[in-house]
């Protein structure tokens, strides 16, 4: 008895000495675990492209050369077509926000005025609502703290090439040899935790994958959609630039579609007339198309978590990574949330209910 309980002490004991220093480990490696959650997420995206490449008879390794080597080439082409231009115009909405800002200033003074106020009341009221230096500082500093965690962790501009890079091949690595390397990570667990996890490799896959691919689709029709209206409606000068912002910003779930309108908005505020209103509407029309039509039919089921949990995975992943944890987090919980139903809540009710019928029985 006093032997088990010194042994159990020794445990104990070792246990409180590992534990802080394998978390210490996990802080030192948090770049490469970063790289690595990238790179999964990247597997789970394009496995369903390689496996139907794969079924044309392609070896699999070749398959996945295929597959990348399109992607890169689809990529550059695009960016080598609207680049240069979008690149161009994001420079001159940049280089004309503040004078944007100062037509916003001047309509709020206008209907400020019309309000029957004086003159001299009204730039107090606009500082008030509207500081434009203090609004030019918060989005600054906003955007550098987000560019910052994300550099961060890869140790600034190079880093996160070589990051980019290093996940690319990863994910490509383990599509090329899914199989071997899924089996002996499964067999570190014992039975008959081994056969469990590996029934659920294929789910957690498909969910994140199926996320991340309706989020691109979804993203990129309404970037097309956006870019097409503006011009329509007076904006040509910036519609392209404006469009690709605004579907960037859609991959990222809750906040996207609301950073993606702003700069539209600010732009038409100073076009004059109706466009506000136009353009207003259209990201209204945009918002209910996405909502009611495209993430139905395009994202589907493929998250089922509560969007009270993706907005928490959205804002922990924005605080801790940046921009990259705003956009790879949300996956992850989708994945994590299949082991979480299959494992843990399908058996539980599963017991509960014979539990029940063996109750009911007596």
């Amino acid at each position: 008895m006093n032997n088990n309980r010194i042994s159990l002490s020794l445990t104990n004991i070792a246990l409180l000495i590992l534990l802080p220093l394998l978390l210490i480990l996990l802080w030192q490696l948090r770049s490469l675990i970063v790289v690595l959650m990238v790179a999964i997420v990247l597997a789970a995206t394009l496995a369903p492209i390689v496996n139907t490449t794969q079924k044309l008879g392609i070896p699999r390794f070749l398959a996945v050369l295929i597959v990348y080597a399109s992607l890169i080439g689809t990529l550059t082409i695009f960016g080598l077509i609207i680049g240069p231009t979008v690149a161009e115009q994001i420079q001159r909405l940049i280089g004309k926000l503040p004078v944007y800002l100062e037509a916003l200033r001047s309509l709020l003074s206008d209907l400020i005025l019309r309000f029957g106020m004086d003159d001299t009341a009204a730039p107090n009221i606009i500082n008030q609502l509207l500081d434009v230096q203090g609004l030019i500082s918060w989005a600054i500093r906003s955007s550098q703290q987000l560019v910052v965690r994300s550099y961060s962790v890869t140790r600034g501009i190079i880093g996160s090439v070589l990051g980019a890079l290093l996940a690319l091949l990863l994910s490509a690595y383990m599509l090329s040899n899914s199989n071997q390397l899924l089996e002996d990570i499964i067999n570190l667990f014992p039975a008959p935790w081994n056969q469990r996890l590996a029934a659920q490799i294929e789910p957690v896959a498909k969910r994140m994958g199926g996320y991340i691919q309706g989020r691109i689709l979804v993203s990129s029709i309404l970037g097309v959609v956006i870019s097409i209206s503006l011009k329509f409606l007076g904006l040509s000068e910036l519609a392209l630039g404006l469009g690709v912002i605004a579907g960037f910003t859609n991959l990222i779930p809750f906040f996207g579609p609301v950073l993606g309108a702003i700069p539209a908005l600010i732009v038409a505020v100073a076009q004059g007339g109706l466009s506000f209103f136009s353009v207003l509407l259209l990201f209204v029309i945009v918002q209910n198309l996405e909502t009611y039509l495209l993430d139905p039919l395009l994202v589907g089921n493929s998250v089922k978590v509560s969007p009270l949990y993706q907005l928490l995975a959205v804002l922990g992943g924005a605080q801790v990574l940046g921009i990259i944890g705003a956009l790879i987090v949300p996956p992850w919980i989708a994945g994590m949330g299949v082991l979480l139903e299959n494992l843990y809540i399908k058996p539980k009710l599963i017991m509960e209910g014979q539990y029940n019928l063996s109750v009911n029985s007596d």
